[in-house]
């Protein structure tokens, strides 16, 4: 049983720290801004976890500008294309022809790295290992988070709760039912990823359409490859081995030009359903969610952590407001603003999800039909153009600056 409360004061009460939650902490303070993040797993757990691993270049810009990328620039992979294998045949997307930028390679795990140590160095405060957590008086303009730390009872008070806490966190479910609108579809498939330790075979992603099923060959850094394939949804992880994944593997990426798959041990493996997620608002009083908290994306895009960003890139900017003059109108305008990037992203997501993977109810004429977009995408400039503008990242702010013209 946790020990007599005691009461805490600060301006955001940020619960999760994860990237949007590290990132948002960031911001916050080159504003002048105090925050407390609050995070129930443990530091190692959080900094080990891996995720994603696509960065797109308004990301990176904006861990440059705040002084948060230096070991990401020294370390991190850049990449000016990607690939799309189609019947085995590897068309590239030359993203620094089309649009002028490019992606970066580095891993979410390594990304919050770079974010705890910054927010440490500064004294600033996360506290792991938090039990209990609880958001209190949303609609107050005191709203509390309420946690259990070293067994006794916290009650932190604050001007915004940031719910940065994901999916399966406590705050979105702190909203009362009724409160949000939900666009939820589950797919009929799942990814097995695994990591290897095994040098690239190649320098870019290739995105790779098969009879069999979808496969993504990626990289995590020059020693340790990251690859996927499109599984069942109740598949069981035992029914892998090793030996199994790098034989479909091989299978499915394409050989046709020579390209021959380096494997080596396998370091982790996991299977992960894949869905799309929305809710509508993305705030209760002065609860606010961000990032998966708010939306999940399918990961064919690369986007779930980009867009967890610049939700708090918008956010940032709105309790600024707030906290200087009282005015909420940023907060009032966050969910519509960042709905845009959100249902531009889904879309995007879903378009590439739905020409890469094979269903499992179509037909042999959807399956030409999925061909044969795959093939204009290849090669046809203008749809190039498209899925290259799209994967490298829309700039953050207003997607479609010519709407105010």
């Amino acid at each position: 049983m946790a020990r007599v409360s005691r009461e805490l004061r600060t301006q955001v009460g940020v619960v999760g720290a994860g990237p949007a939650g590290l990132v948002l902490s960031h911001l916050l303070a080159a504003r002048g801004i105090d925050s407390v993040v609050l995070e129930d797993r443990s530091r190692s757990y959080v900094e080990q976890r891996v995720r994603a691993g696509v960065l797109e270049q308004p990301t990176v810009e904006l861990l440059r500008r705040h002084g948060l990328a230096e070991r990401l620039d020294r370390e991190a992979l850049v990449h000016h294309g990607v690939q799309i294998a189609v019947d085995g045949h590897r068309h590239r997307i030359d993203f620094a022809e089309l649009t002028g930028k490019g992606i970066t390679v580095y891993g979410q795990q390594e990304v919050v790295k770079d974010l705890i140590a910054a927010r440490l160095a500064t004294g600033a405060p996360i506290v792991f290992e938090v039990e209990d957590v609880r958001v209190a008086d949303a609609l107050s303009d005191r709203p509390a988070v309420e946690y259990v730390d070293g067994g006794e009872r916290v009650t932190l008070r604050c001007d915004v709760v940031a719910g940065c806490d994901g999916f399966h966190g406590v705050c979105r479910p702190s909203i009362p039912a009724g409160q949000l609108h939900v666009y939820d579809r589950e797919h009929p498939f799942a990814w097995l990823g695994i990591l290897a330790k095994a040098a690239p075979t190649t320098e870019e992603l290739i995105y790779s359409r098969h009879d069999r099923g979808f496969a993504l060959y990626s990289m995590r850094s020059p020693e340790v490859t990251r690859l996927y394939l499109q599984v069942a949804p109740d598949e069981d992880i035992a029914e892998w081995p090793d030996d199994r994944i790098w034989t479909e593997l091989a299978t499915r990426l394409p050989t046709a030009d020579g390209f021959q798959l380096l494997d080596g041990p396998v370091i982790e493996k996991s299977i992960t359903g894949m869905r799309s997620f929305v809710v509508a608002p993305m705030r209760f009083g002065r609860l606010v969610l961000a990032g998966d908290a708010a939306h999940i994306v399918p990961p064919t895009g690369a986007k779930g952590m980009n867009l967890a960003i610049a939700d708090v890139h918008v956010l940032a900017g709105a309790i600024e407001r707030l906290v200087r003059s009282g005015d909420e109108s940023g907060l009032d305008g966050y969910s519509a603003t960042c709905a845009q990037r959100v249902w531009r992203v889904q879309h995007f997501s879903w378009w590439m999800t739905s020409m890469l993977h094979r269903f499992p109810d179509h037909d042999d004429f959807q399956r030409q039909l999925q061909r044969a977009e795959l093939t204009y995408v290849v090669n046809s400039r203008a749809a190039s153009t498209a899925l290259a503008e799209n994967y490298v990242g829309l700039p953050f702010g207003r997607l479609y600056p010519e709407e105010d013209r």
